[in-house]
């Protein structure tokens, strides 16, 4: 049997994704992606995130997932919403790999935290993810580290401390399940290895958790891609407060005035001739604006 006659057919219809349906002229080379979430959003998070940018007009609605494509600034930017978790938002991924040119993919969600300095309504900037949901390991080892592109992180950092929106950048754990998973009980059950897990991660210095962050950078950095998460802390365990919306605007405010600096950025790189953003690329830049 050929390797082609035991491959699963892909999910596309006459060079058109049966899941999403983009094509490559409708997306930018910015793609923001969150989820149908009812601890942040009335109603589809894709719309809410168009309504902050010029322009904006539905590219599609598949039901599983929502995309429009608008602009911000000048700067043209694509937002998908998917359902919750890892799977998902591999689909979605997928098919921006492989429909569009996008090589940007940026988290705008929402998450818990298990310390006491992070509270809720403050944004994380996630440096990097715990690989505690399944689909990347379909991937590559569990070894592989899930990180964030530094060019995407450093926008991310410096857009949020320019807006004064309270932030932290550090390490995110990524997880499948969001009730024991999480350390949760469930109808009274709580075995010991779900009841240790708030202290276990605290411990470790795990600024939050959510369920996305993971896939984004693993599948990001296997490809060639760049990938980043800023999400809004909305419960916390050590407070027993959860507040539905908390930091929303501040994190599309962060993640689209980031986007914004960072296509600055690229240019200023495209111009270089380099790989690679440079610290003096900006000083020089700097220096040019302020003579």
């Amino acid at each position: 049997m050929s390797d082609k006659e035991n491959t699963p057919p892909l999910f596309d219809v006459d060079g058109i994704s049966v899941m999403t349906k983009i094509t490559e002229q409708d997306v930018g080379r910015y793609v923001i992606l969150s989820v149908h979430d009812p601890l942040g959003y009335e109603e589809d998070v894709a719309a809410v995130i168009a309504g902050y940018l010029d322009d904006a007009y539905l590219v599609a609605d598949t039901h599983m997932f929502v995309t429009y494509t608008g602009f911000y600034k000048g700067t043209k930017v694509t937002v998908c919403s998917t359902g919750s978790g890892a799977p998902e938002t591999e689909i979605a991924l997928v098919d921006f790999f492989r429909f569009s040119k996008a090589d940007t993919f940026i988290r705008a969600g929402t998450s818990g935290t298990y310390l006491e300095d992070v509270a809720v309504g403050d944004i994380v900037i996630a440096a990097g993810a715990v690989r505690d949901e399944g689909t990347s390991h379909a991937y590559v080892v569990p070894t592989y580290p899930a990180i964030a592109n530094y060019e995407v992180m450093l926008a991310m950092l410096q857009a949020a401390d320019d807006l004064g929106v309270r932030h932290h950048l550090g390490i995110t754990r990524s997880t499948d399940s969001c009730q024991a998973g999480q350390g949760r009980p469930v109808l009274g059950y709580h075995q010991q290895d779900s009841k240790a897990i708030p202290e276990y991660w605290k411990q470790a210095g795990i600024l939050n958790f959510e369920r996305e962050t993971s896939i984004i950078y693993v599948m990001s950095s296997l490809f060639g891609f760049r990938g980043c998460a800023v999400n809004a802390v909305v419960n916390s365990t050590p407070r027993s407060e959860l507040v539905v919306g908390a930091g929303s605007d501040e994190v599309f405010r962060t993640v689209l005035e980031g986007i914004h600096l960072l296509a600055h950025w690229d240019a200023i790189k495209a111009t270089s001739g380099k790989p690679y953003l440079l610290p003096s690329m900006l000083a020089t830049e700097s220096n040019r604006e302020e003579s």
